[in-house]
């Protein structure tokens, strides 16, 4: 998997976060996901289509977005609920937008393309792109744990 073409999704989700709910992010090792249960309890997820394939999933604990919305609306959110579920869902659709410019500036015709919101602790994800790799990227947040899964093959 090329690096680079997994940047933008690091970059995106930081820029997005940092100017939305104005919350930093430091990242942890990446590693390569085993199964297909999701990283936290409530996910985006992403399509890519175009020179790539495949998908992408940000997945944030239940106090990471919790946290990550309060700020957002500037009320203090305490539950998963329809308000969360949306502003998941319009933060990954920022994140897809921002992924789909930083790749087009590398040459490359991608569209990356929200899908749905995916809840629930026990909540399972199956990649687009069957059999390839899915890089697990783990960061901090100043308000919680939250993780990008990419995969995509050519």
């Amino acid at each position: 998997m090329d690096v680079t073409l997994v940047n933008p999704f690091v970059e995106g989700a930081l820029h997005i976060l940092d100017t939305t709910a104005f919350v930093k992010v430091k990242p942890e090792p990446p590693f390569l996901k085993k199964d297909i249960r999701a990283q936290g309890d409530i996910s985006g997820i992403l399509e890519i289509k175009g020179d790539l394939h495949g998908s992408a999933v940000i997945s944030f604990s239940e106090k990471c977005i919790l946290g990550i919305v309060s700020a957002m609306f500037s009320e203090d959110m305490t539950e998963i609920n329809e308000e969360i579920i949306d502003a998941v869902g319009e933060i990954s659709n920022m994140i897809a937008g921002n992924v789909t410019t930083k790749i087009a500036e590398m040459d490359k015709k991608v569209k990356v393309k929200f899908v749905k919101v995916s809840a629930g602790a026990d909540q399972d994800i199956e990649h687009i792109k069957e059999g390839s790799h899915i890089l697990v990227l783990p960061f901090r947040t100043t308000k919680g744990k939250m993780v990008i899964e990419v995969c995509y093959g050519d």
